[in-house]
């Protein structure tokens, strides 16, 4: 076998990983000796061992003069776990071959330095790409300290999400909601606005056995949600974070420790570009006060990052979720939450499920409503990377081409 094809190997068993080691890379490693395989192993889980030490550990001989094929630059620091750097050098690998390099700024080449002062012979960007594609989420919040943000929705062939009554379930079939259940399972947050609690109910759990299900996060300016949804009811068994408006006793207020970037603030500042989900009067700061006391009873998180206007500040409750470590957020909102979230340059791919079906109706609801751009050029542009058939239904997995990196 070639490098490739043990690399190839390694790549399948750090996909493993997805869903469980977050916010932690996904990494495969393969230990071969004399042309056979004699150790394997991926990161696990979250707090467990690395995948070159899960690799030593199920070796069938000594690794002694052998290669070691890893996805992703081995770490050279004391974390939850001691550094792969030591564990490499002390059973005594021959070579290594790396995929990635860790934009990590604790190992950022300094791994590999180590092992070639070490005197272990080091070859890097080996099938760099295909592990390149293992790790966006991670690339993204060890450099920018936001999550990774992908946005999923499901329309019909004339790009209907509800039919002009508002009834949705369901447009896509039985196969296509499953693939979304193991979607959620894959990223640590879960986003709707209030507009879909009030109109849906729903859970925003993972309903597959074996999976996990993600932190629920939902937008809601004036704390409209009702304390007998299904959210508030299952938030003893489901972490809940409720980003509001402005309220005194908030939970966490960053805007003068973190600031904004001045150019996304003065942007999103503009009219329409504002992330206020619902319609409706204010209730008024002694009821938010109140409602909140209530949330927090019920075990929900509840968190004040309002933006001039009073209304949830999107870019500022980036920045607390990944003050949170939550490496990601998995948008599932109606079509206000989707138009603020495109507008504001946050979003990093599109999953867009097309049903073999047409609702028509000019009063049926759409994916991403809003104002809308002005200009064809001014919408946002993507690049479409993949296109599967999922039972009936098409998905198209895009690429957000100019999002905003640093938030």
């Amino acid at each position: 076998m070639t490098d490739k094809q043990y690399m190839a190997r390694a790549i399948e068993l750090a996909k493993l990983g997805r869903g469980w080691v977050n916010p932690n890379p996904v990494v495969g490693a393969v230990i071969v000796k004399d042309g056979e395989i004699i150790g394997e192993g991926w990161h696990e889980c979250y707090k467990g061992l690395h995948a070159e030490r899960n690799a030593f550990a199920a070796l069938t001989e000594s690794a002694e003069g052998a290669d070691l094929y890893v996805t992703l630059e081995p770490c050279c620091h004391y974390g939850k776990t001691p550094p792969c750097t030591e564990a490499i050098i002390d059973h005594k690998i021959r070579r290594v071959v790396v995929g990635s390099d860790d934009p990590n700024p604790k190992v950022a080449g300094k791994g590999i330095a180590q092992l070639r002062e070490a005197g272990i012979l080091v070859e890097t960007g080996v099938m760099q790409e295909e592990c390149d594609r293992l790790n966006p989420v991670f690339f993204h919040y060890i450099t920018t300290n936001t999550p990774y943000v992908v946005m999923k929705y499901a329309m019909t062939a004339d790009g209907k999400t509800a039919t002009k009554t508002g009834a949705s379930k369901w447009i896509t079939g039985e196969k296509a909601r499953m693939a979304v259940q193991e979607m959620r399972h894959q990223y640590m947050g879960i986003m709707a606005g209030i507009g879909t609690v009030l109109a849906d109910d729903p859970m925003l759990n993972v309903r597959l056995e074996g999976k996990k299900s993600p932190i629920r996060i939902i937008c809601d300016s004036r704390l409209r949600i009702p304390l007998d949804s299904k959210i508030c009811r299952s938030a003893k068994t489901y972490r809940t974070i409720i980003a509001c408006g402005k309220i005194e006793d908030a939970a966490w207020d960053g805007r003068e420790k973190e600031g904004y970037v001045s150019g996304n603030r003065e942007m999103y500042k503009k009219p329409g570009y504002a992330s206020d989900y619902e319609s409706g009067h204010d209730e008024g700061e002694r009821e938010r006060l109140k409602k909140a006391e209530n949330l927090r009873a019920l075990g929900i998180e509840v968190v004040s990052v309002p933006d001039e206007n009073g209304r949830v500040d999107l870019f500022r409750l980036m920045k607390y979720l990944g003050s949170q470590k939550i490496d990601s957020v998995f948008v599932e909102g109606g079509g206000e939450l989707n138009d603020s979230f495109l507008r504001a340059g946050l979003v990093n791919e599109l999953k867009v499920f097309i049903a073999p079906k047409v609702f028509g109706g000019k009063e049926a609801k759409t994916p991403v409503s809003g104002v809308g751009a002005e200009l064809p050029d001014q919408g946002t542009a993507c690049i479409l990377e993949k296109t599967s058939v999922i039972g009936e239904d098409l998905l198209l997995e895009y690429r957000v081409k100019n999002k905003i990196e640093n938030v």
